[in-house]
């Protein structure tokens, strides 16, 4: 059930490391890197809450609940990547980053969903954790592409304004890959009928006239926030500075790599692919070694630690002027991201209805966007005007961010918040 997150995470790791050397080869300065980049934050916020609620709502014999929109969004991705590397100006590439948010949010969500509605309690942390590690892989398959393709079709003068041709490989790939595997998923994993009770409560939803359908989604979301649980509302805190320091480190990793290793913009994507590689390998390899421990220690414990580790890789990476010994710091990166990408879910998804599921997997993405929205808009004046325009400083802004971020992690409780909601 988990193979289509390879394909929509391969297209996420171009986003990591590819699209904003574009945006730079197009000439892009560095400090309009974050405002680029607010397409994700935005169509992520409207997107994903929207989709869910809707695809709580949604049931076909033949297509399912949740399948319709991950189909969807994956093929709108895989247009967009297709096309990506063909940009002529940095206005048609600017716009082709917005609807390939669409389409990658618009698979996301549902898919988080749909692995909540397959699963039992017990298998909850098993279950996403195995989508934390088709993550990694198909980051890491992306970034890998990245490097290689770099090492072997590279070379030459670098032309401002047009898109080197190594580049072109990795995103024909990427819109192959976004396709075919939902596809797979689509066609290899059941979705299981809704209850008699649920297909009531669907079968009225579609007697309603059409206008009161298209207001439904807006309803139920503000009425869900309202009733979120206060775990959600500390979680947050957690992600507000996970998230903001994250969309920082991938924005100004490769500026960072012309400032401390003196690469041009090819060399320094390829050290910013072999990083993004790095840690993705650690987190293929660790995402399943997670679920015993955070049985035996608690999501929290392990949570917090994952995240102040990668902190502490933040803090080493600018310090560090040989492109081997700058990958060390990435086996914690990459703990910290298996992490990341796995445990918030599994608590997420024990403790909230699973009639909602679908507009609570939506929230929470907003939890994510609203901080890297807020990034976009206001990383560009601190790294001008607080940080001296100096990509050093920003990735030691990131890591004081992620340092905070875990100590707000050990205020998580998922006993307790399930005791509360159950109560």
């Amino acid at each position: 059930m988990n193979v289509g997150f390879l394909g929509i995470q391969y297209s996420f790791g171009l986003q990591q490391s590819a699209i904003n050397p574009i945006f730079l080869f197009l000439g892009a300065k560095e400090e309009i890197l974050p405002i680029l980049n607010i397409a994700g934050p935005v169509t992520g916020l409207i997107v994903q809450p929207i989709i869910g609620a809707i695809s709580d709502r949604t049931w076909s014999p033949r297509w399912g609940r949740r399948k319709p929109f991950f189909l969807i969004g994956a093929l709108l991705g895989s247009i967009c990547l297709f096309l990506f590397p063909l940009s002529p100006a940095l206005w048609f590439a600017v716009g082709l980053l917005w609807i390939l948010d669409v389409g990658n949010n618009m698979a996301m969500e549902p898919y988080r969903a749909f692995v909540g509605d397959k699963l039992p309690d017990r298998q909850m942390n098993l279950g996403y954790q195995m989508q934390s590690l088709f993550v990694g892989a198909g980051i890491l398959l992306a970034n890998a592409s990245l490097f290689l393709f770099q090492d072997w079709f590279g070379g030459g003068e670098e032309i401002t304004g047009q898109v080197p041709k190594w580049l072109y490989y990795s995103f024909f790939i990427g819109s192959f890959l976004s396709l075919s595997t939902i596809l797979w998923s689509v066609v290899k994993t059941p979705e299981i009928p809704p209850s008699p009770e649920e297909m009531d409560v669907i079968n009225k939803h579609r007697a309603l006239p059409f206008g009161q359908r298209v207001k439904i989604p807006f309803m139920e979301i503000a009425e869900a926030v309202r009733e979120m649980p206060k775990f959600m509302w500390k979680l947050a805190g957690v992600y507000f500075f996970q998230w903001y320091a994250l969309f920082v480190y991938w924005q100004f990793i490769t500026p960072l790599f012309r400032s401390t290793l003196g690469f041009d913009t090819s060399e320094a994507t390829a050290q910013a692919a072999k990083m993004s590689t790095t840690y993705n390998v650690v987190t293929t390899v660790v995402a399943l070694i997670l679920v015993p421990l955070t049985m035996r220690f608690g999501s929290k414990r392990v949570y917090a630690l994952s995240l102040l580790g990668t902190a502490f890789a933040l803090f080493a990476i600018p310090q560090i002027s040989d492109p081997t010994y700058v990958l060390f710091p990435m086996v914690l990166f990459g703990i910290g991201w298996a992490a990341m990408m796995g445990i918030p879910y599994s608590m997420v998804s024990k403790i909230v209805p699973q009639e909602r599921r679908g507009v609570y997997m939506g929230i929470l993405n907003m939890m994510i966007v609203i901080p890297m929205g807020i990034e976009t808009v206001s990383f560009g004046p601190i790294f001008k005007n607080l940080l001296g325009e100096s990509s050093v400083n920003a990735m030691l802004f990131a890591g004081t961010f992620f340092a905070i971020s875990g100590l707000l992690a050990l205020r998580l409780n998922v006993a307790k918040a399930k005791a509360e909601v159950e109560g």
